[in-house]
């Protein structure tokens, strides 16, 4: 067993970072500092439903590059978080696209070409602005084959992608199930229901599985859901290694000939480097 799957590691990952949303990320940051929490994955936005675009705010800018200086990591999630596809034609694509997430799955039905256009300019962003990268996370978990097919073009560029049940290593496209604790905070009904989904997930998770909390903004503003979290990461702090998906990621690399020959919908590897941009905003077109 690879020593990174059993050594009982915790990431704290905060979703949706933005300009638009940081006031409630600081908030988010502030309870992950009074737990004792000092590294975790940041899901940047680059430019968040067309109204936020990363590069233009300096002060922004200048404040993740304080948290990469103290150890955060920073990932690449989506471009526009936003859904702009024809809608959904089934009623299991309605209830992913529409109920499970608020018209927010930017990734869950775009075909390879538009899904590509989108992953080389947010590339491009990380390049420009010299961020490592390693992760890509599509909103809301959702991912189409044409988004596999426009991640397996750019492999080279990430080491994993996440979705709701666990990770896929790149390039091979290796499925490692995770446990994922998550709030959907915007009712009373909803919270209720996540406070039981969150416990059930935690008896499922054993030691050796990697234990993923998934925080986002709107967490923040609910000061019980914020109460809750600082319980249940204090509790992980005590019991598990904290790290950020790209170090849990790096450290555990099973074999390619075994990974690849179970991996479904491969495509061969080719580049993907980003194009030259003129300018501090990638364009897409």
């Amino acid at each position: 067993m690879s020593p990174a799957l059993g050594d009982g590691a915790a990431v704290v990952a905060v979703h949706d970072v933005s300009p638009a949303t940081w006031r409630e990320c600081r908030e988010l940051f502030a309870m992950l500092e009074h737990c004792g929490v000092h590294c975790a994955s940041l899901l940047v936005i680059p430019d968040y439903h067309h109204r936020a675009p990363v590069p233009r705010d300096v002060q922004f800018l200048r404040a993740l590059e304080a948290r990469m200086g103290t150890g955060d990591e920073l990932v690449l999630h989506g471009f526009f978080h936003l859904d702009e596809s024809a809608p959904p034609r089934s009623v299991r694509a309605f209830v992913a696209r529409r109920l499970l997430t608020r018209r927010e799955g930017e990734f869950a039905a775009l075909g390879a070409e538009d899904a590509t256009r989108r992953i080389r300019a947010g590339i491009a962003m990380f390049d420009i602005l010299g961020w490592p990268l390693a992760g890509f996370v599509p909103p809301a978990w959702l991912m189409s084959a044409g988004t596999r097919d426009a991640i397996d073009a750019c492999g080279h560029r990430f080491s994993y992608a996440s979705v709701r049940k666990g990770l896929y290593l790149l390039p091979e496209w290796r499925f490692v199930r995770t446990a994922n604790l998550c709030y959907s905070p915007t009712s009373a009904m909803r919270r209720a229901y996540s406070r039981l989904a969150i416990a059930m997930e935690l008896r499922r998770a054993d030691a050796d599985m990697l234990l993923r909390i998934t925080l986002h903004p709107q967490d923040a503003r609910e000061p019980a859901v914020l109460r809750h979290w600082a319980r249940v990461i204090a509790a992980a702090a005590a019991t598990r290694r904290l790290t950020t998906k790209r170090d849990w990621m790096a450290a555990f690399r099973p074999p390619v000939a075994r990974a690849a020959s179970n991996a479904p919908g491969l495509r061969p590897e080719s580049g993907c480097a980003a194009s030259p941009a003129s300018s501090a905003r990638p364009a897409i077109s």
